[in-house]
């Protein structure tokens, strides 16, 4: 099954905004025309927006772009700036009043790691999806990865930088790919799985303060419908447990968007293998 560290869905761009010093920041996936999107939560304490809109009875289908971003709930006011970007574009859900964007959202809490009062802005958002493009970097401590770390299970004496994470699996035409900020109240496994119980001590001593969320956007060319995106992302969650221990827990926000640009027939249960693939190996690479 071959494996990319790079973007090769046609139509799929991204964007960050990084700061540095503050160790925050933004990132921005925008999607074609016709995009479908649904998501799935497991972990116990999210930030999200516009999340309750994924679930398959709502009616509108189609997403424009994903937000994942650092600063907890505040930085969910990047989303604001990427919608201006995009309803700049032209795109969005007609209405009678004109074009909405459907931008959902989610949150990571980083405030502990740089300055608590510097999170991603309107302003980022709008940077980040103006710079979106088909080769952004993306690995590493940059955009919503910029303050994310793994480990405090252990104490936050024991973080260890992670970031963002990028895995795409590919069988015949059909490409998923994950993009994963890591920031998990766990470990990443990078080898045989270490049980919860051989940490040596209670690791949920230690929970409660919420300072944790692994949040990503899992992306394919296959053509699902709205349900069959919720089953991508629910695979999503299968990757994501397969890559950090102990995953989901009550003090992660652990989320996936998911988005299918409808270009190529496939089905279902393909698709979610891949996913939860593209996960393992995109959370993995930041081990």
């Amino acid at each position: 099954m071959p494996v990319s560290a790079i973007v090769t869905i046609p139509g799929v761009r991204v964007g960050h905004t990084t700061d540095t010093a503050a160790r925050t920041g933004c990132t921005v996936v925008t999607f074609p025309d016709g995009t479908v999107g649904s998501g799935e939560v497991r972990g116990g304490a999210p930030a999200s927006r516009e999340f309750d809109l994924l679930s398959p009875e709502r009616s509108v289908d189609e997403i424009h772009a994903a937000v994942l971003t650092g600063g907890s709930a505040f930085g969910l006011a990047s989303a604001d700036g990427v919608m201006r970007r995009l309803e700049e574009e032209g795109r969005g859900v007609e209405t009678v009043a004109g074009r909405v964007p459907i931008v959902p959202t989610l949150g990571l809490f980083d405030l502990m790691v740089g300055d608590p009062t510097v999170r991603p802005s309107a302003e980022d958002g709008y940077a980040a999806a103006a710079s979106a493009s088909a080769d952004a970097e993306l690995h590493g401590p940059i955009g919503a990865g910029t303050g994310a770390t793994t480990g405090k299970a252990r104490g936050l004496e024991n973080l260890h930088d992670a970031g963002l994470g990028y895995a795409e699996v590919r069988a015949g035409e059909v490409i998923v790919g994950a993009l994963c900020a890591v920031n998990a109240f766990g470990d990443i496994l990078t080898g045989e799985s270490t049980a919860t119980a051989d940490f040596g001590y209670e690791p949920f001593e230690r929970g409660g303060n919420r300072e944790n969320t692994t949040i990503g956007v899992v992306i394919t060319n296959a053509r699902l419908s709205k349900v069959e995106c919720l089953i991508l992302a629910q695979g999503a969650h299968d990757g994501l447990a397969r890559a950090i221990d102990p995953p989901h827990t009550r003090f992660d926000g652990d989320a996936f968007i998911s988005a299918a640009t409808g270009a190529v027939e496939a089905k279902v249960d393909l698709v979610r293998a891949l996913a939860i693939t593209a996960v393992a190996e995109a959370i993995r690479s930041r081990a």
